[in-house]
């Protein structure tokens, strides 16, 4: 393959756990694969590093405060920076990026994933916020603009592959697998007093602060039922979760005949980086092989909607519709930055994301204007709370 016809990759959030492993995975395909875009939040230093090493044609600090550091670092090479979230948004009209990666955290993720699919740029998704956020306007323009959006997440990415060459009406439903967290079998009271430390050892995913703060409370697979509900076109009675600690099994859809197909393999973000980058080829990798003899067994167990009320508060919001999931959204990242900085309790998490669901105005059938006036009055509202 000539180097012309590489594809072209733009990272939003090159700095954080999902961008980091996409880099690796780029450069073992650096054969087909190379670097357009890399953005970063406030991390200037590693974001220096990754441009001197990968060589973008942009790149974008959105603390601006570091552009001076970031400019001046790669100011003996050809690369242009610009900082802000506004010019990531910009810069999404006028890259020449084949595949955006959106993998920035939260909500920040939305507006330019939004431009991307306007601009035609095929869509690798790891920032579930934007479709819980903004599901159906998402799943619109993805339909007018002709874009492919590929899910990263392990569990998308697996009901993705399971249904290759399948018929989306011959679903009956779809099995999301949990690991659990590092409080599987744990009841409320033993969660009391649990630390921030001890929530953010995930038994078996490396991960950033927020997803495994999230994956303690059962609220990334909360906002992974959401997510999937608008990816593949499902009802809310289609998702069901269970737990699996193994995490070997990544995901399952039961079609209409009894069939059930599985999507396996070692826990390992770079699997499902690596599928999205090429789908809907197949390339070889030397990532390292799941072998079924060191495997001893597979279990599966029913998710505790009582301990872990924030899964319970997805299916909820899923059910409400309209602007009520972007309310979840808001809350819980206001919470879970507060539990991070020693302000609130782990389970005062799901308390302040349940008082916002039930405070903040409800509209039925939001415009975008809606959701980023939605996100800031939740932001608003729960930052009251914690006052």
């Amino acid at each position: 393959m000539m180097e012309e016809q590489k594809k072209k990759i733009a990272i939003l959030g090159s700095t954080g756990s999902i961008g980091t492993q996409a880099l690796e995975v780029i450069s073992e395909q650096e054969e087909f694969l190379q670097v357009e875009v890399l953005t970063a939040n406030s991390n200037a230093d590693l974001l220096i590093k990754q441009a001197i090493q990968y060589m973008p044609n942009h790149v974008v600090i959105a603390d601006e405060q570091k552009y001076t550091q970031v400019k001046e670092a790669l100011e003996p090479y050809d690369i242009k920076v610009f900082a802000g979230n506004k010019a990531i948004e910009e810069l999404m009209e006028i890259t020449e990026a084949d595949m955006v990666l959106t993998a920035m955290v939260g909500y920040s993720g939305l507006k330019p994933t939004i431009k991307a699919i306007e601009n035609k740029k095929r869509i690798a998704l790891a920032n579930k916020e934007t479709l819980v956020v903004a599901g159906e306007l998402i799943t619109q323009l993805c339909i007018e603009n002709r874009v492919d959006l590929i899910p990263v997440d392990s569990e998308h990415s697996a009901i993705f592959q399971c249904l290759v060459g399948e018929q989306l009406d011959a679903i009956d439903k779809i099995i999301l697998t949990a690991s659990g967290g590092p409080f599987r079998g744990k009841k409320r009271e033993d969660l009391l007093e649990v630390t921030k430390a001890q929530a953010l050892k995930h038994p078996n995913w490396s991960m950033g602060a927020k997803i495994t703060i999230d994956s303690a409370s059962m609220m990334n697979k909360g906002l992974e039922v959401i997510e999937a509900k608008w990816l593949f076109g499902l009802n809310n009675k289609q998702i069901e979760v269970v737990v699996h600690p193994q995490s070997i099994v990544h995901s399952m859809v039961e079609f209409n005949d009894g069939s059930i197909k599985a999507q396996m393999g070692l826990p390992d973000m770079k699997l499902p980086i690596h599928y999205a980058f090429f789908y809907p080829q197949r390339v070889q990798t030397q990532f390292k092989r799941m072998s079924f003899s060191e495997i001893n067994q597979l279990t599966f167990e029913q998710p505790d909607p009582i301990t872990f009320r924030n899964l319970g508060l997805a299916y909820e919001a899923m059910e409400k519709g309209g602007n009520m999931a972007c309310i979840l959204n808001a809350a819980n990242e206001i919470a879970v930055a507060a539990f991070l900085k020693d302000k609130i309790k782990f389970l005062q998490i799901a308390e302040l994301n349940e008082k916002c669901m039930q405070s903040v105005s409800f509209i039925a059938k939001p415009t975008l204007d809606d959701y980023v006036a939605t996100d800031a009055e939740t932001r608003s509202f729960a930052l009251s709370l914690l006052s």
